[in-house]
Order: structure tokens, then C-alpha cells, then sequence
């Protein structure tokens, strides 16, 4: 069978897009989580981030376990069946769509990242369950309109969604404009809609995270900016914050209560 033109020409311009030259999040992220899809830069990247924060490979492991049990709370627990997952990464196991769709073969999940290695990714492994449907946009955060009118063919936006916003908001370095794209984009949601967000802390107890950070964003992109569990906690204002509130990913609900904190907060709240 010969291969769609518009097809075989799109995975062109991904390909293009890559740049292997320098370490990106997403490939190192996929690295710490044992995946194989990285590049010899973002390993040597990796391994001095590690040195210099030897648990940072923990962070990974906290943020997709925290991804798992919030989706499995929004099917089992909210009745949520639409998902919009905005900074994907690349895809590794329990992804949103599988997770969600184990409990509702009938969920809906659009992925959204501007990556070209993770679209390129996405379109080939990230695929539905005959009963729901999964879509994949290539768009920024900081275009939230745009994201929310692509998402419409695929989502109903007049019925509640779970608007997933794990590690990516750190990418937004001006507080204004990260407060404000995610508040536009929960304005758009109707009531009973939930947000599940995950951000990178200061902590004094783990100044190796900040030596970590300042190595990245002197030799890695896109950098990224840490802010205080106080900071992230405000995302979620106006929101009915589940308990126990904005914690250490790896303590929020976890299945072993003696989990290690990570620099790595994260919370769900509920529109009213």
C-alpha cells in the first residue's frame, strides 16, 4: 500500500523540528523513566543532572504515578469520561488514555505538545479504544484558545473535563502569564470540570534541587522556573482543592503512605 503523501510529508517536518544537538525535557524525562527514546545529549545531560540531585530520577516515577491515580479518582470517583492533557511527553507506560480508558472504554483524551519527537511519538503509539476516541495537537500552552477550539472536535466542552497540566506550567517563567493561560483555559470548562497540575518546587531542604535546575537552564530547553508549594497552590484558587491539597506528588493519595518527598508538587481541584 502506498503511503499517504500529506502523511509520510507531516512526519518530514517533525523530523526537521528535532533538534539533537541539545538536551530537551521531554527526552531526558523519557531517559529517568527507562524509556529508549532519547539522544546521546540528553543521557549526558541526564546523568549530571542526576549527580548533582541523585533522587531526580524519582520526580519522573512520582509525576506519571500521581498522573495514574488522579485520572483513576476523575473516572471512578468524578464520572469524568473527557480528558485534555496539555504537555504529553513522551509516551511511555500508563499513559492518560490508558489509564482512563481500562475504567471507561467510552473516554476521550487529547494529548497536546509542541514537541516534534513527541507528536511524532504520539501519532504512532498513542491510539484509542474502539469505543473512545484519542487526538493529538501540536500546540503551545500559551495558546490556550487555540487548543481549546482544536480540542472541540474531538471533546464536548459543555460537559466536565480533566484538564491535565503535569510539569509544564514550570515552562511559563512570567507568574502572569502562567496564572493567567491556565485560568483561561479553566474559564472555557463548565462547572464539575477538574484540574490536575504538577510543578516543580523550592525547597530548602533540597538545595541540590536548585544546582540541578540552574545546570538545565544553562545547558538545556526549554528552561524551566521552580516555584514555592505557596505559588502553586494558587493555581488552583477558585477550585474546590481535593484532599490532602497541594503535596508531594509522591504523597498525594499514594498506595504506600511511606513514599519519599519529592521537590515535585501537585494537586487536583474541582470547578463549582
Amino acid at each position: 500500500m502506498r503511503e499517504n503523501p500529506s502523511a509520510a510529508a507531516d512526519r518530514a517536518s517533525l523530523r526537521a523540528r528535532i533538534n539533537t544537538l541539545q538536551p530537551h525535557t521531554a527526552r531526558i524525562w523519557n531517559y529517568w523513566l527507562g524509556g529508549g527514546d532519547y539522544y546521546e545529549v540528553d543521557r549526558v545531560a541526564g546523568d549530571r543532572i542526576r549527580e548533582l540531585h541523585p533522587a531526580i530520577g524519582d520526580y519522573a516515577r512520582a509525576d506519571r504515578q500521581f498522573l495514574g491515580r488522579a485520572v483513576r479518582h476523575l473516572v471512578v470517583e468524578a464520572g469524568i469520561r473527557q480528558f485534555l492533557d496539555i504537555g504529553t511527553g513522551l509516551p511511555t507506560a500508563d499513559n492518560t488514555h490508558e489509564v482512563a480508558q481500562r475504567l471507561a472504554p467510552d473516554a476521550r483524551i487529547v494529548y497536546v505538545d509542541n514537541d516534534p519527537l513527541v507528536l511524532a511519538h504520539a501519532r504512532a503509539l498513542l491510539t484509542s479504544s474502539p469505543e473512545g476516541r484519542t487526538d493529538h495537537l501540536d500546540e503551545d500552552l500559551r495558546n490556550p484558545e487555540a487548543i481549546l477550539e482544536r480540542a472541540a472536535a474531538t471533546l464536548d466542552l459543555s460537559r466536565p473535563v480533566g484538564l491535565l497540566l503535569l510539569s509544564v506550567v514550570i515552562f511559563l517563567g512570567d507568574d502572569e502569564e502562567a496564572y493567567g493561560v491556565v485560568r483561561r483555559l479553566l474559564d472555557a470548562l463548565p462547572p464539575g470540570s477538574h484540574l490536575v497540575l504538577s510543578h516543580t518546587v523550592t525547597s530548602p531542604a533540597m538545595p541540590d534541587v536548585d544546582r540541578a535546575v540552574r545546570f538545565w537552564n544553562e545547558h538545556g530547553t526549554p528552561p524551566l522556573t521552580q516555584r514555592s508549594p505557596e505559588a502553586v497552590a494558587r493555581f488552583f484558587d477558585g477550585l474546590e482543592l481535593l484532599d490532602p491539597g497541594v503535596v508531594s506528588c509522591s504523597r498525594w493519595r499514594p498506595e504506600d503512605p511511606g513514599s519519599a518527598e519529592v521537590a515535585l508538587y501537585g494537586g487536583v481541584g474541582r470547578k463549582r
